[in-house]
């Protein structure tokens, strides 16, 4: 039998935040896993012609363990509300919006934040949320939170 699994995208921002406080209620609803997860890639300046000889196993562990330390915080955070839920946590290497839609395989849904870390952070909709909603092999919830509030804004389901 297959285990029941809601994946979440993590990266430390407010609305990866409360897309996982929403994911733990999902799933203590639904009587699913949470599987969280946080991507990792190289900077910029590191890959690239003449760039890759700088890749070397200290920096792979680095930031490997700086993608484990985002979860950390955020499951730190959110510990009193998982209470009997099951969470496991992923650090992929790789693209999020990538990682995230191959864990998303098989799960009863994908929750991100509408807006991480990334540039613009005026943008409506984030490129990874907008990935995950156009491509994810699962329903996919958007959450965002609203100006001054604990609480997700909405719930956007598509």
């Amino acid at each position: 039998m297959n285990e029941k699994k809601i994946v979440v995208g993590v990266d430390g921002s407010d609305e990866s935040d409360a897309a996982l406080r929403w994911a733990i209620e999902e799933a203590r609803l639904r009587g699913a896993t949470v599987e969280a997860v946080h991507a990792w890639g190289y900077p910029p300046t590191a890959v690239g012609p003449g760039f890759i000889a700088m890749i070397d196993a200290e920096l792979i562990e680095t930031l490997h363990q700086a993608a484990e330390e985002v979860i950390d915080r955020a499951l730190t955070e959110a510990a009193g509300e998982a209470g009997d839920v099951k969470v496991v946590r992923a650090t992929p290497e790789g693209p999020a919006a990538a990682a995230l839609l191959e864990a998303a395989e098989g799960a009863e849904l994908l929750v991100v934040g509408s807006r991480g870390h990334g540039g613009f952070a005026g943008l409506l909709l984030g490129s990874v949320s907008q990935q995950c909603a156009h491509h994810a092999p699962c329903p996919v919830v958007i959450i965002r939170r609203s100006e001054g509030t604990e609480a997700p804004a909405r719930r956007t389901s598509i």
